[in-house]
């Protein structure tokens, strides 16, 4: 039976799960961070994000699961990848990667109608120092974030808690993009905004399932789309990074859909 309508809704939209629907996301979200975890080994200078995305669209299939980019608004892709100063949305093709790349990777998987949604950064090459430190303080600001999701606590707390960390280290929060809910949709209320003043925004209750993805620039926030509707970059051509989560919240705090399963998140892994 389709279960989508269970659970009730809050005033501000968003859908409060049970306790039983926690097992179906952290299936899903192990699946798209498992294939994260494959890919990483593929990441090198010369490859090219068409054969990146090529081998996540056979293993979302080989693992049992569905895309849920592919044909989403037109799109062909089974992941977005996003290089350099790319913000995200980034399509996959013949572009190829040179030493020192910077790039994210973010896929989203449906099992037994659940949606598995994260991405995490990758370097080809080794990891130019201004670009390190970059994906520290995106993924630190991630980390942050999630520490301020509890019942009680509210959505702005949690964007309060990532900007004024990245602004301390002198780089900038993108506000152009936001995380979403999800469940057994791909995008639903409420929108997750990584600024915002604490205390602000709906407050935040058991059951409740979304995505925090901060995506952080050493430059200016200011982004633009480019004439293919989907590439986002940044306006100053600075570098960019993203972390992003699938999570839950629990009685006192969260859980983590997507972690990795070999412990792969942060790409200085292999360092």
């Amino acid at each position: 039976m389709d279960d989508t309508h269970r659970g009730r809704i809050t005033r501000d939209g968003i859908r409060i799960h049970e306790e039983a629907d926690f097992a179906g996301m952290h299936a899903a979200g192990k699946v798209a961070a498992q294939i994260l975890d494959e890919v990483a080994e593929l990441v090198v200078p010369g490859a090219t994000t068409g054969e990146l995305d090529a081998f996540i669209e056979r293993r979302v299939t080989e693992l049992g699961t569905t895309s849920a980019t592919i044909g989403y608004k037109g799109y062909k892709h089974a992941s977005c990848i996003s290089v350099n100063h790319v913000v995200c949305h980034g399509i996959p093709g013949d572009k190829k990667l040179k030493d020192g790349d910077i790039l994210n990777i973010d896929v989203t998987v449906i099992l037994d109608g659940w949606f598995g949604d994260t991405s995490r950064m990758y370097v080809a090459g080794k990891l130019p120092r201004k670009a390190e430190r970059l994906i520290q303080v995106t993924h630190d600001s991630l980390m942050l974030g999630i520490e301020a999701v509890k019942p009680g606590n509210t959505f702005g707390d949690i964007g309060h808690a990532i900007q004024t960390y990245v602004e301390s280290q002198r780089m900038s929060v993108v506000r152009d993009f936001c995380g979403h809910g999800l469940g057994r949709v791909f995008h639903s209320p409420p929108n997750v905004l990584h600024y915002g003043r604490k205390g602000s925004g709906p407050v935040l209750e058991e059951g409740m399932f979304f995505t925090i993805e901060p995506m952080v620039n050493i430059g200016r926030p200011e982004t633009k789309v480019l004439s293919d509707d989907w590439t986002a970059v940044t306006r100053d051509k600075s570098l960019s990074a993203q972390f992003e989560h699938s999570i839950g919240v629990t009685a006192d705090g969260c859980e983590i859909f997507t972690l990795s399963p070999g412990g792969l998140f942060h790409p200085t892994y292999k360092v």
